[in-house]
């Protein structure tokens, strides 16, 4: 990943850390429906397990397999559909050029309607989890519940909270002119980017093989559409019960700041549960795994909303 775009991504984390109704009816028990993978223009995705439907939809550069703890807590009791943006982990396909962040939501939101799903949870890591707001906002009737991994609904926020989408164009569009310039870039175990990813090596060690195995092309522009998205104005037209959780240590910040960043942000979602995850960074489910496992049980049963 090019120098500029890692500096730009560390920023925008770190300062991200500091980027209803019931669920469906189970599946009928004497028809147990098997691993399945679906083919999407924009994504693909696994289906696993039985139940109520759980979409899973990974963050900037991650494959599914960030969920893989999440699918060995629930496929025993929930039927999850696995996204995977088309580039993290795989060919890039129709992700290739130009932009991917609004066909992949509309792709996510078209998948739910094709596949007959019934108001499915959604569980969404930084732009998954923007994914699953924006989801949420532009289709009501789509989604029964939101659960938000360390995600702002701009992310502009981290270097204003007067940051409008106008005022980082310039340099959402120099970032990714750099990017897609530099090629592939080898990343180092000591970037400092990695130190806003996650508290531990094992962690940092793990996004860095995660981030190595994405195409550089959809990472640049996905992180370029990313600084270009401000749902803030439209946060109020969703409906359904959301969860945000988010992380606190001592890389991350003073934790009044990290509370006012997240409360501002959401200030315009109506019951809105915010829920701070303290000494871990941007990808709790590695830094705090049992307590992010807890957050998702109390989520689907509908305790965390």
């Amino acid at each position: 990943m090019k120098t500029l775009l890692r500096a730009a991504l560390a920023a925008a984390t770190l300062a991200a850390a500091l980027n209803v109704p019931a669920l469906a009816r189970p599946a009928d028990p004497q028809a147990p429906r098997p691993t399945a993978q679906a083919e999407r223009t924009r994504m693909t995705v696994t289906v696993v397990g039985n139940g109520p439907d759980v979409i899973l939809i990974p963050g900037l550069a991650s494959p599914r397999s960030v969920w893989d703890p999440t699918v060995e807590q629930l496929k025993g009791r929930y039927r999850l559909h696995l996204v995977q943006i088309r580039g993290f982990g795989d060919a890039a396909g129709a992700n290739a050029s130009g932009p991917v962040l609004e066909p992949f939501v509309e792709d996510v939101a078209s998948y739910i309607r094709d596949s007959g799903l019934k108001k499915p949870a959604v569980i969404g890591h930084s732009m998954g989890g923007l994914t699953a707001a924006m989801i949420a906002a532009r289709h009501p009737d789509l989604l029964g519940r939101v659960l938000i991994e360390d995600s702002l609904p701009f992310i502009g926020l981290i270097f204003s909270p007067l940051a409008t989408v106008d005022a980082v164009r310039p340099q959402a569009e120099a970032l990714l002119r750099a990017a897609l310039a530099a090629g592939p870039q080898p990343q180092s175990s000591d970037d400092p980017t990695l130190a806003t990813m996650s508290a531990t090596p094992e962690g940092r060690k793990q996004v860095m093989a995660w981030s190595a195995g994405a195409d550089h092309r959809v990472t640049a522009q996905v992180f370029h559409d990313v600084l270009l998205t401000d749902i803030r104005p439209v946060l109020g037209r969703i409906s359904v019960p959301v969860t945000v959780l988010y992380p606190h240590d001592t890389v991350v910040g003073p934790v009044a700041y990290v509370d006012s960043l997240y409360a501002g942000a959401y200030s315009g979602l109506a019951g809105v549960q915010l829920k701070r995850i303290d000494n871990s960074r941007h990808f709790i489910m590695l830094d705090q795994p049992e307590r992010f496992a807890e957050a998702v049980e109390a989520f689907l049963s509908g305790h965390g909303s």
